[in-house]
Formats: structure tokens, sequence, C-alpha cells
């Protein structure tokens, strides 16, 4: 349910989200490097949601969705639509400068203004809009400082998802995540508040998570330990060429862990985590190319359904990557 002039407006998926049914859907790129780098839009702390309350911020960010929402209406395919809220919980509050309600607020608007974007697309965009609200892990999702306990990961996300229970949201991401038991943690928060949770690990340029544990190992923990309550699993912020080696054998199919994961939103360039954070350039990497190596990987994974991209990433890229895997003729 969202809000627009006044009205209400029904139409959220929480109860029934089509990605689970098939069919091709996209997401967006890397919001933060695109706006920064190609636009020009500094973002405070690297934190997308500071852009809503100013009028040139806001206008970028909807000039930068419609491209990509244009782009799911002239491939015909449906589309998770990001919120702004990665950052928005109570770690970045001293570095954002917010106090928790402030932050409290900003999620809210970051659901608003999503929803609303629905509601403005819909004559255009005729396969669904889901509306999707990203949690980031708490801290450096490329350096984790300290290993956190379940009970620990529950308590801290339960803040940000039950401010989001209460808005128009269709579903949640764990997204950059890099310790399982902060995925399980924040996947109890989430089943407390009956809010559908998808879970998107990262790995450094060894295929490793930055924990050291495998990726195939963190799956089946999380799974293990919440009888399978995640919808389906991702992997973001890593080059296709820093996926475990498991990616290049031929029998995924196979393997239950691979079978979880229905969407990848790859980094455009080969730089490790490290690099990336001291890089003051922006580097593109080839869409093309990248385009080819999503369709390598979805030949070996055609249950995949859910492709973005993520830092360095924009609409060249996506545009590349859908036509590559439409090309494949399975949707």
């Amino acid at each position: 349910m969202s809000r627009t002039n006044g009205t209400i407006s029904t139409g959220h998926f929480r109860d029934a989200l089509p990605q689970l049914n098939g069919g091709l859907f996209l997401t967006d790129g890397g919001i933060e490097t695109d706006l920064i780098f190609n636009q020009g839009i500094p973002i405070k702390a690297f934190a997308a949601h500071t852009l809503l309350p100013d009028e040139k911020g806001r206008a970028a960010l909807t000039d930068y969705y419609t491209g990509f929402l244009s782009l799911a209406a002239q491939m015909n395919t449906g589309f998770i639509l990001d919120a702004q809220t990665w950052k928005a919980h109570a770690h970045w509050a001293d570095d954002l400068g917010e106090t928790i309600d402030e932050i409290e607020a900003a999620n809210r608007a970051s659901i608003e203004y999503i929803a609303e974007l629905r509601d403005t697309r819909s004559r255009h965009n005729r396969q669904p809009i889901v509306l999707n609200a990203s949690l980031g892990p708490r801290g450096d999702a490329y350096a984790p400082d300290y290993q956190i306990s379940v009970k620990e990961a529950e308590d801290y996300h339960e803040q940000q998802v039950n401010w989001l229970a209460t808005t128009a949201v269709d579903m949640l991401s764990a997204v950059t995540f890099t310790q399982s038991e902060e995925a399980i943690g924040a996947m109890h928060a989430a089943q407390k508040a009956n809010l559908p949770i998808a879970v998107s690990f990262t790995v450094e340029t060894n295929g490793l998570l930055p924990t050291g544990q495998t990726l195939s190992d963190a799956i089946d923990q999380v799974d293990r330990e919440t009888n399978g309550q995640a919808v389906y699993f991702m992997i973001n912020c890593a080059h296709p060429d820093h996926f475990p080696d498991d990616f290049s054998h031929s029998n995924l199919k196979d393997q239950n862990w691979a079978k979880r994961i229905r969407g990848i939103h790859c980094n455009a360039s080969r730089m490790s985590h490290k690099e990336l954070d001291n890089c003051e350039t922006l580097d593109p990497g080839n869409p093309q190319e990248l385009g080819q190596q999503y369709k390598e990987i979805y030949s070996r994974m055609p249950w995949l359904n859910i492709f973005g991209g993520c830092c360095g990433s924009d609409l060249r890229h996506l545009t590349e990557i859908t036509r590559s895997i439409l090309s494949s003729n399975s949707f």
C-alpha cells in the first residue's frame, strides 16, 4: 500500500513475491558510484537516502531510476526497485550527523519515494515492480572489524526492520553481508516482523567471504539455522572473476546451495574492495564483457532470474546484461 497525493493505492506483493514464480527481473546498478562519478552528485557518507530531502538530489535519483525502469519496460521484464536504506541505520548516525528519529524518518521517506515512483511508472511497465528495502551490515561491508553474534545482529537490525514493516515495502534484502551470523540475526528480525527477506553475500577476490568462510558453507549455515527462511540468496559487490571456483563447474544444478541463489549484482571493476575504497576515479570495466560473463554464469545456473549491477555499473552495463541474458531465449 502506498500514499500518493493524499490517496491510498494498493498493489504490494509482500505475501506473494512475483519473482519467485520465474520470469526475468532487473534491478538497478551501482547507484552511489554512478551518481558520484558519472553525474557529479556528491553523496554524504555514501548514503543515498541523504539525497531525498534535496531538490537536486531527489531529481538525480528520479532520473537514475527512470532509466532502469524504462529499460525494464522496453525489455518487458519485471523490476525490483531498491530503496535508499542501505546505510539508513543506527551505526552510521554519527557519520551522517543524524539522530535516530531522523534516520527512522529517512527509512519511511525512502519507501514512500519508491512507492510513488512505482505508481508513476504503472502505465509504462507492464510487468511487476517490487519494492525492496536494502539492509546494510553493521559496520564496514568490505572490512568487518569484529565478529557479530546472531543475537547481537537480531537486536541491532530489529530497529530498522520494525520501521520498514509499517511501510509499503514488499520485501527486504540483507545486502553486502559478510558474516553468516549477521545474516541469520537479520532474518530472525524480519521473521518476527512478517517480512520476506533475501540475503546477498559479498566475496573477496579469492571467492571467500571476508571472514574466510566459503559461500556454499555460508548459504548452508544460514538455511540450516533458519529452516530455509530466506526467500533466496544473491551475490553482490564482486566481479564475476572473483566468484568461487564452484561457479565454473558444470554440476551446479546438483548443489542445493547453488540452487538457492536467484540473483547476481556484480561490480563492473575487477578491483578488490580495498582498491575500490581507495580509488579516486571510477573503473567502469567493460559493459559488453560483463554482459557476456553474466550470460556464461546464467548458462550454468539457468534458475537465476534477478540481474543487476553494483559498484561501477550503470545503465550501459544493465542494458548489455539484459540483452545477453535475453539472447539465450530462456525467458
